[in-house]
């Protein structure tokens, strides 16, 4: 095996491709027999004096292609040895299609942003995380598992709050580490944030009745509240979150208040905690619901998550959402929301008319995956990971941008929100940019016009899906694209 690992040293293969290559070699010649345990991660990564995750990436290969299996014990090699007949050939032959597929993709993968991008740009998306980095490993492990569990009953129209599994574990999450105060009966599984968004509007508010939003704020919010007739406000925000003045409970009480207090959208700020106090306050004197989405707070890099709103006292009017599409992926389009106690029996009975759930197996292995404490893991990971890259772009901005551009609010999250400097507007630096791979959300686009609204001229970066070498190269083309646009008498970026 070692012989392997230095022929592919010689090819400047990746660590981990070429750790895998050696052992997937070594167990097709025969070199391991079956039932022999591979070395401990840590043992061989530091005889080969390479990192431990390449050799932890490895054998994650090797599981999934059947060579190996993990085991509480350690990796033990499967019978995998030649001559093992021809149902093992295919086998075999199937898991290289496999693993040649996977090789492939990572090499795509790999491509500079400008070679990825010409149905459109990706780079410096906000919203989206890091999918390179998913534990696929064990969420797979988690979907088996719920799967081999499913029963025929379990086939049909499930509890349409629902699977009480999940909503149990949901319960127990968010009250442990946001201080979310429930029960598993105040849990109602839905579609994704904007699933709840439209269960909100439909059940806590009359058509025409008025909400007030932040200015800046979330598009998709708007959109929702919008389609169910509702009267949207925008309330300006500053450096300590929404900022409505005294009168404005007087003159225009909302019905609803829809605001992402952890993180705002897009700014970044934090709300402070007497403006948390006081929205309590006045939402109980005039009726109002508010509605607290707390899309990805388990993601702040300077300390742990800020307590929920609703999580203040004990009778909040407090409606709280969640979404797993940050922590974990998009496409799973699961999200939660946490109704008080005293109306939970009446959600209950109207989702149970509005709503049909389905992905039962999705809802079973994501409670696994919470209770087994691996979606913990992950975003202890996820916090590291996105730290290291928010401060890759936050230097590449400095060494590039300078004077150009200013970093505002900074919470953590998957995003930065930026100001422009530069006397350009920042949707004709989008235009630009775009052409060469580059996706800057305009924060001009996130504002509604209204007499307090403040004119914003920026930019919303993500930077989940970018490591710091690919962000200080995006920062260095968009400094030229900016001088560009300057002409020669705009000076040096």
């Amino acid at each position: 095996m070692m012989a392997t690992y230095a022929r592919g040293a010689a090819r400047r293969l990746t660590q981990q491709d070429l750790l895998y290559e050696s052992l997937r070699r070594a167990i097709l010649d025969g070199d391991f027999a079956d039932g022999t345990r591979l070395a401990a991660s840590r043992a061989l990564a530091e005889e080969l004096g390479i990192a431990r995750n390449s050799v932890l990436y490895a054998y994650e290969r090797l599981v999934e292609e059947g060579f190996v299996s993990a085991t509480r014990h350690g990796s033990i090699v499967n019978a995998v040895t030649p001559g093992g007949g021809a149902q093992q050939v295919s086998a075999m032959q199937e898991a290289q299609q496999a693993a040649a597929s996977r090789t492939l993709a990572r090499r795509v993968r790999a491509l500079p942003p400008r070679r990825r991008t010409r149905d459109g740009a990706i780079a410096l998306r906000p919203g989206v995380p890091a999918l390179d980095a998913f534990p696929f490993v064990q969420w797979r492990t988690s979907l088996e598992r719920a799967m081999r569990s499913l029963r025929a009953n379990d086939l049909g129209y499930g509890d349409s709050a629902g699977h009480p599994a999940l909503r149990e574990a949901i319960a127990q999450y968010v009250r442990v580490s946001r201080g979310v105060r429930c029960r598993a009966e105040q849990v109602f599984i839905t579609n994704g944030t904007q699933a709840s968004l439209d269960l909100c509007a439909r059940l806590f508010a009359d058509y025409g009745e008025r909400v007030w939003i932040e200015n800046p704020g979330y598009p998709g919010a708007r959109s929702a509240l919008l389609a169910a007739g509702l009267e949207l406000v925008p309330v300006p925000v500053d450096a300590a979150g929404m900022a409505p003045r005294a009168t404005d409970w007087d003159e225009a009480p909302p019905r609803l208040v829809y605001l992402t207090p952890s993180h705002q959208y897009p700014l970044g700020c934090v709300l402070s905690l007497e403006r948390r106090l006081a929205l309590i306050e006045h939402a109980r004197a005039c009726g109002a619901w508010i509605v607290e989405d707390d899309y990805d707070s388990e993601l702040r890099h300077d300390g742990p998550p800020l307590p929920s709103i609703q999580g203040l006292a004990d009778d909040t009017p407090v409606v709280y959402l969640g979404t797993f599409s940050k922590t974990m992926f998009p496409a799973l389009r699961l999200g939660f929301m946490v109704v008080p106690p005293d109306v939970a029996d009446q959600v209950s009975m109207a989702v149970g008319t509005l709503e049909r759930q389905g992905r039962v197996a999705e809802q079973m292995a994501l409670a696994e995956f919470i209770e087994s404490g691996r979606y913990a893991r992950h975003l202890r990971r996820m916090r590291k990971l996105y730290e290291e890259r928010r401060n890759g772009l936050v230097a590449a901005i400095g060494r590039h941008l300078a004077g150009a551009m200013t970093i505002s609010a900074d919470a953590g999250g998957m995003h930065l929100s930026v100001r422009l400097d530069a006397p350009l507007r920042d949707v004709d630096v989008s235009t630009a940019a775009r052409s060469h791979g580059l996706h800057l959300s305009p924060l001009s686009v996130y504002c509604l016009p209204s007499a307090d609204a403040v004119a914003y001229n920026g930019f919303l970066l993500g930077y989940a899906e970018t490591p710091p070498r690919v962000a200080d190269a995006l920062m260095a083309t968009l400094a030229r694209i900016i001088r560009d646009m300057r002409g020669p008498a705009g000076g040096a970026v």
